[in-house]
């Protein structure tokens, strides 16, 4: 760890953290190896105070790598909105850090990573619009755009909006709106031809990225809401508030009247309590 350099004496500041001198080049294997320590101390500090915004920091400039990794994904855009989407990938970074946790059990880089690209592509979805169209009609356009071509594909002929209404799982009145929402598109599909090369022809999904694979967390969401519903109503207080409302838990604990530390345990339970009913579901 050449990038970096530890107090002789623990600094009462760093509440003992070992100080980076430049955190943006550690390398990433050794900013997997620090993230740890520094969440781990981060779970126990109190907001606001200097030793959480130094381990807050850090850690933001550690993991800078990850968002310079996933922005190389769209290294076709031009410089100038290139450093739009490395300051829309920070936002996801942030995010991310705000939310992990160890008891999680994954890497930090694992969680990161579908943060800051899907803060990516809705930066790309919300711009792309010549109109104000609602979030859900925008998303109902790409589900229209794949089911349409699905069933042409399978049918060998353009589907009906009952075709389609079947397999969306969604009310042809949707299905009808979904179409006149993508009037107020100004772009091709996500599955249009772009362009071609030599090496063929290539469409917007393609420097997007691969399709996304949380879709296959809907069957877990529905497993989810039983345990949920099983746990008293503080726990599901607490779960709303962190997850829903997006709370911190010093903010939780202000509202329960309890300390942090209370609500990270308490927290830390519940959720191994769901997670051993997720994996006894499966």
């Amino acid at each position: 760890m050449a990038l970096m350099s530890i107090s002789a004496a623990a600094d009462t500041r760093t509440s003992g953290l070992p100080e980076v001198a430049d955190p943006s080049r550690v390398a990433p294997k050794d900013a997997r190896e620090l993230s740890r320590l520094f969440f781990d101390q981060l779970a126990v500090l109190e907001e606001g105070t200097p030793e959480y915004s130094y381990a807050r920091s850090t850690l933001i400039e550690m993991n800078m790598s990850l968002v310079r990794y996933a922005a190389g994904r769209f290294r076709s855009r031009g410089a100038e909105e290139m450093e739009d989407i490395v300051q829309v990938g920070m936002i996801g970074l942030i995010k991310a850090i705000d939310r992990f946790e160890l008891t999680r059990e994954v890497e930090f880089t694992s969680f990161a990573i579908p943060y800051i690209v899907g803060e990516i592509k809705r930066f790309f979805r919300d711009t792309t619009w010549a109109v104000h169209v609602p979030r859900r009609l925008q998303e109902a356009r790409v589900q229209l755009a794949r089911a349409t071509e699905e069933l042409r594909s399978r049918l060998g002929r353009t589907p009906t909006v009952r075709e389609l209404s079947e397999l969306m799982s969604l009310p042809e009145e949707e299905v009808r709106e979904a179409r006149l929402a993508a009037n107020g598109y100004n772009s091709s599909s996500l599955d249009a031809a772009i362009g071609g090369s030599e090496e063929g022809e290539s469409s917007l999904q393609d420097f997007i990225g691969a399709e996304d694979q949380a879709l296959g967390l809907v069957e877990d969401f529905h497993a989810l809401a039983p345990l949920i519903a099983e746990l008293d109503e503080r726990d599901r207080q607490i779960i709303h508030m962190r997850f829903v409302e997006e709370l911190t838990q010093a903010q939780i604990g202000e509202h329960l009247g309890v300390s942090q530390m209370h609500v990270s345990r308490l927290l830390s339970r519940t959720l191994a309590r769901l997670r051993e009913g997720m994996l006894t579901h499966r």
